[in-house]
C-alpha cells in the first residue's frame, strides 16, 4: 500500500467533496465507518475506498475494535498544508482584478 505523505497526496485526497465532508464529520471526534457512511447514502465499500485515500494521505487514523472500525483525524498533514499556505497569506503582493 502506498503512503502519500506529500502536499500532492494531501491535496489530492482533499480534492473530492465526499472526502472533505468526511474530514468535517471527523472534526467532531472519532466516528465509526458506518456512521460516516450514513449521510452520504453510499455503500460501505464505497466509503471504505474514500477512507483508504484519506488514510494513505495520512489525514486519518483507522482503528479496529472488535468488528467495528473507527476513524479519527490526524493533524500532521493539515499542519503541513497550513505552513505551506502561510507563505501566501503573508505575501505583500496582492492581485487585483
Amino acid at each position: 500500500m502506498v503512503k502519500y505523505r506529500t502536499l500532492d497526496g494531501t491535496f489530492g485526497a482533499l480534492a473530492d467533496p465526499t472526502r472533505r465532508g468526511i474530514m468535517l464529520d471527523l472534526q467532531k471526534g472519532e466516528t465509526s465507518v458506518s456512521e460516516l457512511a450514513r449521510p452520504y447514502g453510499i455503500s460501505l465499500p464505497a466509503i471504505s475506498k474514500h477512507l483508504r485515500v484519506l488514510e494513505d494521505a495520512g489525514l486519518i487514523f483507522r482503528e479496529r475494535r472488535g468488528r467495528v472500525h473507527y476513524c479519527s483525524l490526524a493533524s500532521d498533514p493539515l499542519r503541513e498544508i497550513d505552513s505551506w499556505l502561510i507563505r501566501f497569506r503573508q505575501s505583500k503582493r496582492r492581485v487585483t482584478k
